[in-house]
């Protein structure tokens, strides 16, 4: 396995950012990191980075314990940061020679450097500092670094947030194109991004992985299917919950989007419900949740 995590928890005083998390990765993967703000994503990251220690738990990348064994960790990982902390006063090239530099990469650097800026297309900013480029060139520069030791594991946190929807093209093609040979995990909130880059999901939640599938079962398994009705009259939520077998309901334009219990099927009981009352039901049919919706789903407030 590239990466193992076995029962992770991380504390920050009294709130529990990680509630024993397990999970493996395999060599190629990509796998997109999903939750609400504050849910442990970055959290999870850092410590597969070797900047935080967890709680308790453990985690290794290619077999290497990422406390015990953090020097080789390192090596072997590649990391970028929500933040993206660069030294904005040097120029591109210096930069990355710097960081060749910190990775003691000795006789190969100027070859690397002339690798990363032709890999992240960095060509035409190459005379600039970097306080002067856009923020889709900024991430370019991030990804460089991360990637110029020939790591084994990218670790990217929120790679594209605040990118024009040019920069969002270029940079997951960029990601796409790196995971062809190496194992890539990256958190995002655009559920798009997702469904045009991994191959899996994990949804964190409250410090809890609350769903882990590959991206087209996630979309498309039975656990999303919901109903969707649309009554003549003015229906209120609170009446649909009182259906049995009805789980959660969410107004969509002038339907209802009726989410059922796992395994119940609640046309019949909502068209007898719709009787009794004397409704009117203007369309009834089935539909799968989006991966954005399904998002929701696991992740909002119960």
């Amino acid at each position: 396995m590239s990466v193992k995590v076995q029962q992770i928890s991380k504390l920050y005083g009294t709130q529990k950012a990680l509630d024993n998390v397990s999970l493996t990765i395999k060599p190629g993967e990509i796998v997109g990191l999903l939750g609400p703000n504050g849910a442990g994503k970055s959290t999870l990251m850092k410590i597969l980075s070797c900047f935080i220690p967890p709680s308790s738990g453990s985690a290794t990348i290619m077999g290497f314990d990422v406390q015990d064994q953090s020097i080789e960790v390192r090596r072997l990982v590649g990391y970028l940061p929500e933040s993206n902390p660069l030294y904005s006063e040097m120029y591109i090239r210096e930069y990355l020679t710097f960081i060749a530099g910190i990775h003691q990469l000795g006789k190969k650097t100027a070859g690397k450097v002339d690798e990363m800026i032709h890999l992240t297309g960095l060509e035409p900013e190459i005379h600039k500092k970097i306080h002067m480029l856009s923020k889709g060139f900024k991430q370019r520069v991030g990804i460089s670094q991360a990637l110029i030791h020939d790591p084994q594991v990218l670790i990217l946190d929120e790679p594209t947030s605040g990118l024009d929807p040019n920069q969002l093209v270029e940079i997951r093609n960029l990601i796409k194109s790196i995971g062809k040979d190496k194992t890539v995990i990256l958190s995002t909130h655009i559920m798009q991004e997702v469904e045009a880059l991994c191959n899996r999901v994990i949804i964190i939640n409250k410090g809890v992985i609350v769903a882990d599938d590959l991206t087209d079962k996630l979309s498309n398994s039975k656990i999303t299917e919901a109903i969707v009705v649309e009554f003549e009259q003015t229906i209120e939520s609170a009446d649909l919950m009182k259906i049995p077998g009805v789980k959660r309901v969410i107004k969509e334009s002038n339907s209802w989007v009726i989410e059922p219990e796992a395994g119940r099927d609640i046309r019949q009981s909502l068209t007898k419900w719709a009787v009794d009352r004397q409704l009117i039901i203007v369309a009834l049919k089935k539909k799968t949740l989006s991966m954005e919706e399904s998002f929701h789903k696991f992740t909002q407030k119960s």
